[in-house]
Parts: C-alpha cells; structure tokens; sequence
C-alpha cells in the first residue's frame, strides 16, 4: 500500500534509517544505480538516477531537477504558462520507498518512483503523483472511500527504428493467434519472470489484435500503485524486448490506420472493504454510490479525453467501432462504450465487479488519469448522480433520435475539441488546481502545434518511438 504522506525535507519519520538498510542490501546483491522516475504533463517518462549508496541522502533531501518539464512536449520543446516553463527554480525528487524494486529486466539496477516538492519543502503544484495521491486522501477524508485500479498495458513488438523511424513489426498472424504466442515465447517467458521477480501480479498476457500487438493485465492496487505499476511494467517490458534485439511501441498508433495501442483503466469504489460496484440494489448490481461515481465519470468524459487521450496520436485510434469507446455510453460489458460494467463471474463478484474506462491510452499520465477519473467519479458522487439508459451493442449503428434521448454522443474526435472541453469542465479543472490545469492546456496545445499540417501517416510517426 502507497503512503499517503507528502515527502518532507530531512525525510518522513524512519525514512533514512530505511534508506540505509536498503542501499546496503541492494549493493550486497550488485545493484549499483537506481533510477528515480516520474512522468511529465505530455506522458512522457523522466528520469534521474543515483548510487545506490545515495539512497539515503536522497529520501532526506530529495535529488535536484528543474521544474521546466512539467511543460515539455513529447518532441521536448517547451511551452510556458504564467508559471511553468521558465529556465528559473529547482525542485527536489523524493523516492517513495514503499515501491523501491530492484530492476530484473536491468541487472545492477533499481527502480523508485517520486515525488517532487520545492526547495522550500512545499508540495509542487504541478506535481501529478502528489496530485494523486491526495486525491485519494481527500477521498477516504471526506467520503470514507477506497479504491482499487490498475491499467491495461497494449504495445507493438517491432524491429529495431533505423534512421527513418519505420515500424516494422517483428511477427504477424491472426489476432490473440498461437502463431505470435509461439514465435515471442522465449521473450514473453523472459518478461513474465522479470515481473514475477519485481513483485508485479499479472493476470494475463496475449497477443492482441493488429500487427505485432500484446496486451499485459496486472492485478489491482491502491490508485497511486496501479499508475507506479504501469510505468515499472513499461519500463520492464522495454528492458526486457531491447535484450532480446526488440524495439516496442506504446504509442497510441504507431501507424496512421488500424488499431492502435490502448491504456484501459480498470476502477472500483471500496467503503470498510465492501466493493460497492456488487451486492446492490441499482443495475447490475451497483449500490448507490457506484452508480453515482459511474454516472460521474460519464458526464465528464468528453473533458477528460484531454488527460486520458492526450496526444494528437491519440485520435487516429478513438474511432468507433475499433472497441476504443469513442461514445458517451455505457453498458454491461459493452466493449464499444467508452464506460464498461465490469460485473465479474457469478461468485466472484464482491471482488471482480468495477468499471473499465476505454478512452484511455498510454501516452496518458497514469498519475493524472487516474487523478481525473476519481474527481470525476467524486463530483458525480456528491451531487447524486444517476446513469442514463444503458446500451447494447455499438454505439455507432445507434440513430440521431435514440442517441439523444440515451444522451450518447461521440467523444472528441481531436484534441483540439478536447481541450476546448476541458477549458469548460469546472470541476475537473478545480481538481486539478490552476498551475496543474494550466499546464495540461499549455501542453496539448503545444503538441497541437507540432504537427500541425501532418496527415495521419505524419501524425502517427511523430509519436510512434516517444510513448
């Protein structure tokens, strides 16, 4: 479980002293670096390491590095606002040492992720793990809740870019088909070991269905574990397919047709260890609150495309009838919805039963996604909210009348029309807070501009090697 306390300069209470414990027993073993990580407002993960035998130091005092990144894009230009972006400031990384791991797909390496505070010991308000985390606490505060997440992974396996950047991919043959299972066994075996070695639970690995496709499911933790999770499982599966002689893409689409790679979002609401999406008296079993925290989620989904699907790649794969759920709908495992009910088997459900949120992929911040979907769910929460007839089928094939009156319309269909969501979703942007709202709109604007005058082709491999 993730403490829910902020990093304070000279550490947390028992902090160094644990620190200590643990260089020495990673440097006994030849771990002689650890890699301090966090992601940016564009999606991107961010770096800094340390010997190992700075750990100490480095969980009292927390490792420099500018706070310009927070308005970096995916090709690593920089944007402003009012008050990011500039080359002024410092900030400190404090390593969380509940998800300290040694590296199995990196021999002589560690991995922690962080969280960022100023100089002065305040949180940063740009910060998106800090932004998490009290989401969370803010939620058990005041709504004695809990919950329990975790994130789809779905990536291309391909040859390593030459100097053009193509995407060749490694295997072909039919979707979820034994043809690619039997021709990557060797190296999907090599992955599923280094998981199990770092602690992570996987529930699934398959091939998916375009070219060179595989989707990864992990068990569900607290919310700021799941988003650690998602960035430790891509590190590993990068680390793991680059000592293979492979290269994988997380990209949103790594080709400008087709299907491209999601990040679906798997979320339950928990009070006093009751699942509150099973056992109830609202459809499909939801009790009152799970139906107003899904009802939540739905209303703000157009605004919330501009977090979970933030890349202008992320468009070419949030199409209809591709089960990335392009629609406000939802539905009893409706796969086109962009909000699935999860019930589960029947005998399992008290555990199984959650939502699944579709329009979400990788090139999404895990810690600002899941951030967002909580405040979503939240707001639907305390206003009472109550989901809208559901829907069978796909969305698409619905007409303009039946449509409207089951209040399902498609998403944005560019992140220009998500922005201009999220500019007007008031809550969202509270949640957020205005340094943290700033940046997301500064951001995708930015990476807007980037690619403005791409066709498709263009868009996609602008993005294809970042994510």
């Amino acid at each position: 479980m993730t403490t829910l306390a902020d990093p304070v300069p000279g550490g947390r209470p028992g902090d160094v002293e644990r620190a200590t414990a643990l260089s020495g027993e990673l440097s006994g073993r030849g771990v002689h670096g650890i890699v301090l990580a966090y992601v940016d407002t564009a999606g991107v993960g961010r770096v800094k390491t340390i010997p190992t035998a700075k750990l100490a130091s480095a969980v009292a005092w927390g490792v420099g590095m500018s706070p310009v990144f927070d308005t970096f894009l995916a090709n690593d230009s920089i944007v402003t606002t009012d008050v990011l972006g500039s080359p002024d400031g410092d900030l400190r990384l404090y390593p969380d040492l509940d998800h300290l791991v040694e590296l199995a797909g990196q021999p002589g390496w560690a991995w922690a992720p962080v969280d960022r505070i100023t100089q002065e010991g305040e949180r940063h308000p740009a910060c998106s793990r800090t932004f998490l985390r009290r989401t969370v606490r803010e939620a058990a505060e005041r709504h004695g809740l809990t919950f329990r997440a975790s994130i789809e992974i779905e990536w291309a396996v391909a040859q390593p870019p030459g100097a053009d950047g193509e995407f060749v991919p490694t295997v072909t043959g039919p979707a979820y088909g034994a043809i690619r299972q039997v021709a990557l066994s060797d190296w999907t075996a090599d992955l599923l070991a280094a998981l199990a070695r770092q602690g992570v639970e996987v529930d699934q690995l398959h091939p998916e269905y375009a070219a060179g496709q595989f989707e990864l499911s992990v068990g569900a933790v607290d919310p700021v574990g799941a988003a650690d999770r998602s960035v430790l499982v891509r590190q590993t599966i990068r680390a793991v397919a680059q000592r293979h002689g492979l290269a994988v893409s997380f990209a949103p689409a790594v080709l400008g047709h087709g299907v491209g790679n999601g990040g679906h979002v798997h979320l339950s609401a928990w009070r006093d260890g009751m699942n509150l999406h099973a056992g109830g008296d609202r459809r499909h079993g939801m009790r009152p609150e799970a139906e107003s925290f899904a009802a939540g989620v739905l209303a703000h989904l157009p605004a919330l495309t501009a977090v979970t699907a933030p890349s202008p790649a992320s468009y070419l794969r949030l199409k209809p009838s591709q089960w990335a759920g392009a629609f406000t709908a939802w539905g009893r495992e409706t796969r086109e919805a962009g909000l699935r009910v999860v019930t589960g088997t029947a005998g399992h459900r008290d555990q199984a039963a959650n939502l699944e949120i579709k329009p979400v992929d990788l090139a999404a911040n895990p810690y600002l996604a899941l951030g967002c979907l909580i405040a979503a769910g939240l707001d639907g929460l305390a206003s009472g909210a109550r989901l809208p007839e559901e829907i069978t089928g796909d969305p698409a094939h619905l007409g303009a009348r039946e449509a409207a009156a089951r209040g399902v319309r498609r998403l944005p269909t560019s992140l220009d029309e998500a922005v201009a969501e999220f500019r007007t979703d008031e809550p969202l942007r509270a949640a957020l807070g205005p340094v943290l709202g700033d940046a997301v709109i500064a951001v995708r604007q930015g990476e807007l501009a980037a690619v403005a005058g791409l066709d498709d082709d263009g868009v996609a491999a602008a993005y294809r090697w970042t994510y």
